[in-house]
């Protein structure tokens, strides 16, 4: 079946059961919604989801006073430490075991992918935030599968483009050695070859790395303008910390991590990361909203660390299920998804987006600067928001997609 952004959907799917089409039950099943939170919780991307991922998705159900329509939300937590074998087990083991209505997702691309599989198999929700490979939404999207973040394309995209427009045009990529690190080479890649650039080499490097001076090495001897990043957590922090070790940007090539957060800001530090562009799906600085919001978000942590883009747009994910939930008065996947897809997504970090047939979460994203330490106010006070970029121009179109879902 195909989930069409059409008026009145969600009435039509609902009303097709009495003319005999697939039956979608209004009703919550085992009198409980369970939401299942997979990501990495210790190993070299815990930091970007983790624990900060679970206090986003406790205050998206407390938000909600604890319940659906008198029905009591429930949370599940997995490691799935970067393991694809362990990823797919758990999912398998929530859905087909333990009643798990829906998963957020922060894996690394490898387990996403294959977790999707097993929401689509079962169709039940699978809310992605904070993985970035493209092909969920793309390629091998899924009715089940929604973005709600940021992906291979659009963070390329915009690191690529404000380098490009300083006339950075020359680039050499250090990149992590799997599906998603190469995904994102690609795509940055075309942007860089489209718009009049060239891409002078690149080397690869394995998950959690902790010496990069091989690479680093090359990348200076390559005499490239830009020095591509396509890693995240750990491996991000560690290359950086060594580019300065190796007076990279004292010699005047310019670091352009592809996927930078706040959290890597904090944990390399202003010296080292200022003046960097990156795009950003939110920010928990933006204005007051965002800001009441961190200050719960530090207290269900328990610590003074301030929400990252991923753990932000997971308060929204789960924020829009439930209100989906409500409105479907059920949990079962398919009258979920119709529900998600009727209604706007609205909450303080997400303004009237909506959820394309590819799963896209159509949102307006920000472009921000690391800031000097010198304009630095207080603490976590990292990003200048240079302005916002256009959803429409930061999403993959669809003319392009690959997507089966789309209607050509």
């Amino acid at each position: 079946m195909k989930y069409l952004k059409t008026p009145g959907r969600l009435a039509t799917l609902l009303a097709a059961t009495a003319l005999g089409a697939p039956q979608v039950h209004a009703e919550i099943s085992d009198n409980v919604i369970k939401i299942g939170v997979m990501n990495d919780q210790s190993g070299p991307y815990a930091d970007n989801c983790g624990a900060g991922s679970v206090a986003s998705v406790k205050l998206a159900i407390e938000d909600h006073g604890g319940s659906v329509n008198g029905t009591p939300v429930e949370v599940l937590i997995a490691d799935d430490q970067n393991k694809p074998d362990i990823g797919v087990a758990q999912a398998l083991k929530w859905v087909e075991s333990e009643g798990v209505d829906a998963i957020v997702g922060c894996s690394a691309s490898s387990i996403a992918l294959a977790v999707q599989d097993v929401m689509k198999e079962n169709e039940k929700p699978y809310l992605i935030a904070g993985t970035a490979s493209s092909d969920t939404t793309n390629a091998k999207c899924s009715p089940f599968g929604t973005n709600w973040a940021y992906d291979t394309y659009t963070l390329a995209k915009g690191s690529v483009m404000a380098q490009l427009e300083q006339g950075l045009d020359t680039w050499y990529f250090i990149t992590v050695d799997y599906t998603f690190g190469k995904q994102w080479q690609d795509d940055a890649t075309r942007f860089i070859e489209e718009n009049g650039g060239t891409v002078m080499g690149s080397v690869l490097h394995p998950l959690g790395a902790t010496d990069f001076s091989s690479q680093l090495l090359q990348a200076q001897a390559s005499g490239a303008k830009v020095i591509g990043i396509a890693n995240a957590g750990s491996d991000l922090a560690n290359v950086i910390k060594q580019a300065r070790e190796f007076g990279i940007a004292e010699s005047g090539q310019k670091l352009a991590p592809l996927g930078m957060q706040v959290n890597n800001v904090h944990g390399i530090g202003l010296e080292a990361m200022q003046g960097l562009i990156a795009s950003a799906p939110a920010y928990w600085d933006e204005n007051d909203e965002t800001r009441a919001y961190t200050e719960r978000y530090t207290a269900m942590l328990g610590s003074d660390r301030k929400p990252n883009e991923s753990q932000t747009v997971t308060y929204s994910a789960v924020n829009h299920y439930l209100k989906a939930v409500e409105a479907a008065g059920s949990d079962a996947g398919p009258a979920v998804m119709a529900a998600m897809r009727e209604m706007p997504v609205n909450d303080v970090f997400t303004h009237d987006a909506t959820i394309r047939e590819d799963g896209v979460v159509l949102r307006d994203m920000l472009q921000v600067q690391v800031k000097t330490p010198e304009d630095s106010q207080y603490p976590w006070d990292y990003y200048k928001i240079l302005g916002t970029l256009p959803a429409e121009d930061v999403w993959r179109p669809m003319s392009e997609s690959e997507c089966s879902l789309v209607s050509k």
